[in-house]
């Protein structure tokens, strides 16, 4: 039987969360007299790196296995590739060896999955993980400690740019992005979306300083490139969804900074036309690492496959959900688009519970699901539609919420995936819910206290 956690882990965590402990603090209390926000920084992280501790667990002991099992018996032959041949490592590392790499491993190595190995993206992570794996001698939870931190990174700094943009809103902004449970909980563990979450994160936070307030272009442009290349290579969907949202955010900012309102009805058919343009460039340009995402009838191919997956019910029992049939057209597949949204948004519903993972997003989707209904019932459509076009940060939002869960929901067939596929959006989205709902006439009534800081990055 495999091991995968041994003694060793059970030595390096206490003095790897130590060390953490220690870096944390001396950066809360750094920064915390600057921006008071930072009040939320070592709390935040602790619980997200815990939430790793628990997901190793939960995959050894009530699982038996997983896909974070099968990641780390991946890193783990290639840490081993690392220690018998480092230059073998190197070459498939940063290489283009493809599946040739298949033999640099042997009976002393292991080999990693099959199933992974044959997909590219998935043997990427395998890779990425292998690093984590090499500087933690190869001990799961210290690895998977180490991934929760680096991805704490670009979630702390998303949370300082929306608390920047709205100061009367840290404590609500606080509990969308660093304390949703399923969301520190899925994005935590070795797996795709504890990297994946973070780019998304990282690519907000570069774009803005990057293209908007021209702030360390050097830096900036770095974590656009970085985290551009990664959510590409692994999960190309969610760099699709965010393009449009992107594009919109940056062009409106530029806009509204003409004063003259003629010269603004003029500017924004160019500025909407360009930036269509800059998005039809960028998927040309990347089109070969967007494989299935690549265009719109391979997008119709796959989610037309998923749905006669689903009549084989037998492969997931009965945690899976149906969208219904798809015509495989364009206007078909945007049909769905409603149902797909708000099954990624609102389910699992708590009637569709079947295991104590699933409660935990479904008591999350109980919660949305009246929030939203109360935002509706104090505030009418038009008044939000205003305020969500009034803002460019809570345009952007909802807009990569939209195509990201219409992304999820149409091309993922059960909730095991659904719930840990649509972590990007839900933070998104449920700031966007507390903005709209805080705006303006309530400003300030949630936290009197708070007032504008300079954002410490």
């Amino acid at each position: 039987m495999y091991t995968f956690i041994s003694y060793l882990d059970g030595l390096i965590t206490p003095f790897l969360l130590g060390a953490i402990y220690v870096l944390a603090k001396r950066t809360e209390d750094a920064n915390i007299a600057a921006n008071p926000v930072y009040r939320y920084y070592t709390k935040g992280l602790f619980i997200k790196l815990f939430s790793g501790i628990v997901i190793c667990l939960i995959y050894v002991y009530y699982y038996g296995g997983g896909d974070t099992t099968a990641y780390y018996r991946g890193g783990v032959a290639m840490a081993n590739l690392f220690m018998k041949d480092p230059m073998l490592y190197f070459d498939v590392l940063f290489g283009d060896v493809g599946q040739g790499s298949w033999f640099y491993y042997d009976m002393s190595t292991g080999w990693p999955p099959h199933f992974m190995f044959k997909d590219e993206k998935t043997y990427f992570v395998i890779q990425l993980v292998s690093v984590f794996l090499i500087l933690t001698f190869k001990t799961f939870i210290p690895a998977t400690i180490l991934i929760a931190w680096l991805s704490y990174t670009g979630i702390w700094r998303m949370y300082l740019l929306f608390c920047e943009q709205f100061p009367h809103l840290t404590k609500h902004l606080a509990t969308a992005i660093l304390f949703m449970p399923s969301v520190v909980f899925w994005g935590s563990g070795m797996l795709k979306d504890a990297f994946t979450f973070s780019c998304v994160c990282w690519f907000v936070y570069a774009i803005y300083y990057f293209a908007i307030k021209k702030e360390k272009l050097v830096f900036h442009l770095f974590c656009l490139v970085v985290s551009s290349y990664l959510l590409i290579t692994i999960k190309p969907y969610i760099f699709i969804s965010l393009m449009p949202g992107s594009l919109l955010w940056v062009s409106f900012e530029r806009i509204a900074a003409i004063k003259n309102v003629f010269i603004k009805i003029f500017v924004f058919p160019v500025v909407l036309s360009i930036a269509v343009g800059v998005i039809a460039l960028i998927m040309s340009q990347v089109s070969g690492e967007l494989g299935t995402y690549s265009s719109f009838d391979k997008v119709i191919e796959k989610a037309t496959v998923n749905q006669e997956d689903l009549t084989r019910a037998e492969a997931y029992g009965d945690n899976f959900f149906d969208i219904g049939g798809i015509d495989p057209t364009p206007m078909g597949l945007l049909k769905k688009a409603p149902v797909a949204i708000s099954a990624t948004l609102f389910r699992p519903y708590m009637w569709e519970v079947r295991n104590p993972v699933m409660l935990l997003s479904a008591l999350e989707n109980t919660f949305i699901v009246f929030f939203c209904m109360w935002l509706l019932l104090r505030i009418n459509i038009i008044t939000i539609l205003r305020r969500i076009v009034s803002n460019p940060l809570v345009l952007f939002s909802i807009m990569f919420s939209i195509f990201f869960a219409f992304a999820v929901g149409i091309s993922t067939p059960n909730f095991g995936a659904l719930v840990r596929y649509k972590i990007p959006a839900i933070p998104f989205f449920l700031s966007s819910l507390f903005i709209l709902y805080y705006h303006n006439d309530n400003q300030g009534k949630s936290e009197p206290r708070a007032k504008k800081v300079a954002i410490t990055r």
